[in-house]
């Protein structure tokens, strides 16, 4: 006899079909708009879109981060010099077992960078020294692998790098190349350790003296310089949550809390260009992506290269640890709410989907 319902009964079912898992407000399709996002939740033609977000409010003080500061949340680390003149940067990083609430009412049992999901933002500038003192305080044997230039017993990976729990590691490299790039733990089982939070951002500014035939690019890339002051910067770190651990997620975020930036605007600066640096470390999906309304932007893949690697795109598609830079400008448009989300429709009703709030400053 053929079972009279096709597919399995998975949580992601239910989420669609708006079900309440055992009582608790979990991410479902509202009716109308939701009460507590009011005061941040857009008007005309979006309202529309409030029937398929989340409902109420993620509690940011409990899980100790916000995904509005994680935008700009530069870890510089402490800046010191090498006897040879090198720029040395130190860093402080602790792998934690913690539990975060990823939609209101929703929890996971992540494991987690300094506290966080995703890891603190690192950042350093092309040919600096980068030195991380790692502390494993989880229950499990973690590590932090870079995607960069780094000598093989630097890889974090199982014989190079990987710390039992309670056990310290001190890594340490030269920041090359420049670009938009991440870590990740990369113990076994590989999936479990990424999926489960342990990852985040790793900006190389370019050195403008290393690339005099495009020093002007380089200094707009170069935090702290006049010409990097002129661009609204944000980190970007798409994710997803497998809550029930049946290898399929049930949400899907921007710096891990769904509808984060759809019930708070990002606000924009209608007359200075924006740049993204977007990473995809979504586990159990092949692809994730990003699509930019009513505008184009210029792609830099995985930020290496000073000039575009694609021109006037609104949507771009990443496998996971793919990344990449992408520029553009709001300066010819009206101000008002203009949406960014995951052109996978799923991905965006369960939970990435967010707005630039453009305005005139």
């Amino acid at each position: 006899m053929r079972p009279w319902f096709k597919y399995p009964m998975t949580r992601r079912l239910l989420l669609r079909a708006g079900a309440l898992i055992g009582g608790s407000s979990v991410i479902r399709l509202a009716v109308g708009q939701a009460p507590d996002t009011a005061q941040y939740a857009p008007t005309g033609a979006h309202e529309a879109h409030d029937g398929m977000i989340t409902v109420g409010e993620v509690d940011n003080a409990r899980n100790g981060f916000d995904p509005h500061e994680i935008l700009t949340d530069w870890e510089r680390g402490t800046v010191s010099r090498l006897p040879d003149g090198q720029v040395l940067r130190e860093f402080d990083i602790t792998a934690s077992d913690k539990e975060i609430e990823i939609a209101p009412g929703m929890f996971f049992p992540a494991w987690t960078y300094n506290g966080r999901v995703p890891g603190p933002t690192l950042r350093a500038t092309e040919g600096d020294r980068i030195r991380i003192r790692f502390v494993n305080g989880g229950s499990h044997t973690h590590s932090m692998h870079f995607h960069g230039i780094h000598p093989a017993r630097m890889d974090g990976v199982p014989g190079a790098g990987d710390v039992p729990p309670g056990g310290v590691f001190v890594y340490e490299f030269d920041a090359f190349p420049f670009g938009c790039h991440l870590y990740h733990c990369h113990s076994i089982p590989l999936k479990r350790h990424i999926h489960k939070g342990l990852y985040g951002a790793f900006i190389v500014d370019p050195d403008p003296d290393r690339h005099p035939e495009q020093a002007e690019a380089a200094r707009s890339r170069l935090l702290g310089s006049s010409e990097n002051a002129r661009w609204q910067e944000f980190v970007l770190v798409m994710n997803g949550f497998d809550t029930n651990f049946d290898e399929e997620n049930e949400i899907y975020a921007v710096n891990s809390i769904a509808h984060a930036y759809f019930k708070r605007p990002i606000p924009v600066d209608r007359a200075r260009p924006l740049r993204l640096y977007l990473i995809n470390v979504t586990e159990f999906d092949p692809v994730n992506s990003l699509h930019l309304h009513a505008n184009f932007f210029d792609y830099y893949d995985h930020g290496t290269t000073l000039t575009p690697t694609l021109r006037m795109v609104d949507t771009i598609m990443q496998c996971q640890a793919q990344r990449g830079i992408l520029e553009f400008s709001f300066s010819d448009h009206e101000p008002g709410f203009y949406m960014f989300h995951a052109h996978q429709s799923e991905f965006a009703e369960l939970g990435w989907m967010s707005l630039f709030d453009v305005r005139e400053e």
